[in-house]
């Protein structure tokens, strides 16, 4: 058995990591330990606030007794709010206080982007356009070439967690670009899980959700292999075969 640990922030969209692990329907587990949420906002200073070190590593002694063998911190907005630099210290910082490998959801959208092999990507975000912008600025330090980016001016999580199917729909249509090779939603409090496949469906291409790319970028860290067509096109590049 291969177990994976995510801190998730608060309560919203938690229940899509059970939904991910059966739709694996593999060996993987993917325990979750909820951290700290302190001020439930999507303003950069909550936000760097939800991910100081010590919120992240008061989390990471529960993931070690559940056998975890990597944590990744299972939020976007609270790691690119730290910028390309300061995410990656934030991960140093993880890694050394759980003794396992580590990253972050938007490094996750980062490596997710690059394994699908495209460049050019459209934001459809929850978030309010400031803080959407700091992903923007994120990814483009990754090298992916932003053609968009749309906010929702949603300011707390726990709204975000009450969105069903056809807001999730409006928001990823109404942020999509018509030159765009992928489109990414990036909030781990937006129930997604559910919904991938049908808006590859809908918009034509691929699209990276923030629970998806977290658990994708799990199985990397043990460089586990899965192909699951439910969770979209970037579980469907590896061989059909479970390792």
């Amino acid at each position: 058995m291969t177990a994976l640990g995510f801190l998730y922030p608060g309560h919203s969209a938690e229940d899509d990591f059970p939904r991910i692990e059966m739709l694996i329907d593999s060996d993987i587990r993917l325990p979750v330990v909820h951290t700290d949420i302190g001020e439930d906002a999507h303003r950069v200073d909550a936000l760097l606030e939800m991910g100081a070190a010590e919120r992240l590593s008061a989390g990471v002694e529960e993931l070690r007794l559940a056998g975890a063998e990597a944590v990744v911190w299972a939020c976007t907005s609270a790691s690119f709010v730290f910028g390309w630099d300061g995410a990656h210290e934030q991960v140093r910082a993880l890694a050394l206080a759980a003794g396992l490998p580590a990253s972050s959801t938007s490094f996750a959208f980062a490596h997710a982007v690059g394994e699908l092999g495209v460049r050019r990507v459209a934001v459809a975000a929850t978030y309010p356009e400031d803080v959407a912008d700091h992903f923007a600025t994120f990814l483009k330090a990754s090298g992916a070439e932003v053609l968009s980016v749309r906010g929702s001016g949603i300011i707390t999580a726990a709204e975000v967690g009450t969105w069903g199917w056809e807001e999730v729909l409006a928001m990823a249509r109404a942020g999509d670009h018509p030159d765009a090779e992928a489109v990414l939603l990036p909030d781990t409090a937006l129930h997604t899980a559910a919904y991938v496949r049908d808006l590859e469906r809908e918009l034509g291409k691929p699209v990276l959700t923030a629970n998806q790319v977290t658990v994708w970028e799990a199985l990397r860290l043990v460089d586990r292999r899965v192909n699951v067509p439910a969770l979209g096109a970037l579980f469907t590049k590896e061989p059909v075969i479970q390792v």
